[in-house]
């Protein structure tokens, strides 16, 4: 029998003979190695250390430092998991179970119902399983046999059915479990160091509504506990930025029963903020060369037939309304309105690029259960604009959009981001519209803007929309969190299904090129984000009450309202808190609604003609003559601080 030769990543030759491990070739470069090592890497493939070679192959041993381990890592706790709940409800029918970031999930059908309480129960049971150090072993099974094998476990049965190939992988742990999967795992559940489990959730089958619904556990997972710890406190803080807890604790906005799931009331305070949101907006579309426009709310459904919408995206449309004329439609998106705009007149190149923009309010169908706060609406506005260029335009068009993501980014207090650009598979697969010629320009038009603006962007292949490559701006939050926000878009399909066309320089008629941007995403949803990253405290020039004046006794009652009313011909947002209750309820109170500044008022500031200011996270800043302490805060709303 002959041996077999594995390449190293230094480029060094090992012989082994044939039936050798990964793992073997750990323990022959030392034992630290074989103990350290999680998974391997063979031909580029990830492998088990315990499979044996099947030819000559290149070997990279994965240890916790390689954060390629870490997804079969967290693989490995949802079967932990699996084991621990077949253990202890031996009934109950299996889902799936994979990775996820920062932990796991494991889908099942109990016979009864977890219960909160039974995560306790299952966890312990986890740890008694991770103690004996079971094996995850694979091992190889005809499909037909397969079959009759999982007879008692139909969830498995339908995936074995639609994904097995005629002889498939499957990994035991312990006595009770056994799991239809490609792997691969660890070696044994003593490698599992650091897990958590957090919640049970509904979910159905396949993500199917129409299928049986689930219960999905979901656990948290790292290599340490040292980093486990640290992403449980970040969760706990992330509960008390939860925007909609906030939300009804700062009177912001609600989401009401009887007028239906999805559909969001800005109240009296969040309406500011969001006024001052779409303003800037605005005021920055005019500064920037744009043009503002206004579209309807419905539109004739020949309309989403032409643009495609009705054929592509009817599931996530509301139904249809007849009237007297024909069937109308609420619009799911802001772009054919704007075409309509563009389409009126004939364009002559001299008249290009037009940019139009809109703060437009959208309908999509989102099914019951996936909606969450703000973040996942049925009715949301978009600030979406288009562009209709020429092809020699298009380059600073999309350099200028990523300019002003990036204002929006720094005006509002995100110093972090990351960018991404999509682009199609060649045409391998057919999916995508658009000629070769148009994807070259266009993606060689995001990755030049990119470069310009020394955007680091990596480019996710066979990622783009079937109408055209994208870039995506994501920004990172206070708490590290990832949050879509702006998106640069490409269109073929749109300029070709409304027959756009301007005159160019030699006289005839061509095709525009258009591009889609949307910065802040939907005005809801970037709400959401703002309260999240800010814990509620916005920053002054967007909090709804930036001073709260307080005089401490009726006789000072005269000299507050004539400061209230001095701070609001300053233009600030002032309340006057008149209550005859204890000045440090005043401040309590104005404290837990995040206001700014709390201006004290007794009668040596009435006398002197000062406020005694309070700053909500900086505390007492002493006495301050009115005026200078206007001057100073206007500074700062002026110049949007975001800083405290």
């Amino acid at each position: 029998m002959s041996n077999l030769q594995v390449t190293l990543p230094d480029g060094s030759v090992q012989n082994v003979p044939q039936g050798s491990t990964p793992l073997d070739i750990a323990k022959s470069i030392s034992q630290r190695l074989a103990d350290d090592a999680l998974v391997a890497k063979v031909n580029g493939q990830m492998w088990d250390l315990t499979r044996p070679f099947e030819s000559d192959s290149t070997l990279q041993l994965l240890t916790p430092k390689n954060p390629e381990a870490l997804e079969v890592y967290r693989h490995s706790n949802a079967h932990l998991l699996a084991a621990a709940v077949l253990e202890l409800f031996p009934e109950t029918k299996l889902g799936i179970g994979p990775a996820i970031e920062n932990g796991f999930y494991y889908d099942f059908h109990p016979r009864t119902p977890f219960a909160p309480e039974d995560l306790e129960k299952i966890e312990k049971k986890m740890w008694e399983i991770q103690a004996r150090d079971l094996p995850y072993q694979r091992q190889m099974m005809p499909k037909e046999q397969g079959l009759k094998l999982y007879g008692d476990q139909p969830m498995k049965c339908e995936l074995i059915t639609e994904k097995a190939d005629a002889i498939f992988s499957e990994y035991t742990l312990g006595p009770y479990f056994i799991d239809f999967c490609r792997g691969p795992h660890i070696p044994s559940t003593k490698k599992i160091k650091a897990f958590k489990l957090l919640s049970i959730a509904g979910a159905y089958w396949k993500g199917d509504e129409h299928n049986q619904q689930l219960q999905r556990i979901y656990g948290a997972s790292f290599f340490t506990k040292k980093e486990l710890d640290e992403h449980l406190a970040k969760l706990e803080e992330a509960k008390k930025r939860d925007h909609r807890k906030l939300g009804q604790e700062l009177d912001l906005y609600s989401v009401q029963e009887l007028a239906g799931p999805g559909l969001i009331f800005f109240h009296p305070k969040g309406a500011l903020v969001r006024k001052l949101i779409e303003d800037w907006m605005r005021d920055q579309y005019l500064a920037r060369g744009y043009d503002l426009v206004y579209t309807p709310h419905v539109m004739r459904s020949d309309l989403w037939k032409t643009s495609g919408h009705l054929s592509h995206y009817k599931d996530n449309m509301f139904a249809g309304m007849e009237l007297d004329d024909a069937e109308y439609r609420l619009k799911p998106m802001n772009c054919p309105g704007h075409i309509l705009i563009y389409r009126d007149k004939l364009r002559s190149y001299r008249e290009l690029p037009v940019r139009y923009g809109e703060l437009g309010t959208v309908y999509r169908y989102e099914r019951s259960g996936t909606m969450h706060g703000l973040l996942r609406v049925r009715g949301f506005t978009q600030d979406d604009a288009h562009i209709f260029c020429t092809p020699e335009q298009i380059e600073d068009e999309v350099v200028s959009c990523l300019e002003f993501a990036l204002d929006v980014l720094k005006t509002f207090g995100f110093d972090h981001y990351e960018a991404e650009i999509s682009t199609w598979d060649g045409g391998a697969s057919g999916k995508y519209d658009g000629t070769p010629d148009l994807w070259t320009l266009a993606e060689g038009a995001l990755q030049r803007a990119v470069d310009r603006l020394g955007i680091a962007a990596p480019v996710m292949r066979d990622e783009a929309a079937f109408y055209g490559p994208k870039i995506d701006v994501k920004l990172l939050d206070a708490l590290g969190r990832k949050w879509q926000l702006s998106t640069v878009q490409f269109d073929f399909t749109l300029p070709m299904r409304f027959n756009l066309e301007f005159v160019a320089e030699d006289g005839k008629r061509h095709q525009p090129l258009m591009v889609h941007r949307a910065l802040y995403g939907s005005i809801e949803r970037f709400f959401g984000t703002l309260v999240e990253h800010y814990a509620g405290a916005f920053p002054l020039w967007l909090a709804p009450v930036q001073t709260v004046v307080m005089p401490i006794t009726d006789r000072q009652l005269e000299y507050a309202k004539q400061v209230q009313a001095k701070l609001i011909a300053a233009g600030l947002r002032s309340h006057l808190d008149a209550r005859p209750e204890k000045v440090n309820l005043k401040i309590r109170e104005a404290q837990l609604q995040k206001v700014p500044y709390m201006l004290v008022v007794g009668d040596r500031e009435a006398e002197a003609g000062t406020v005694s200011v309070r700053h909500r996270k900086r505390a007492d800043l002493g006495a301050k003559p009115l005026d200078q302490f206007i001057e100073e805060v206007r500074g700062l709303v002026r110049t949007k601080a975001v800083a405290e």
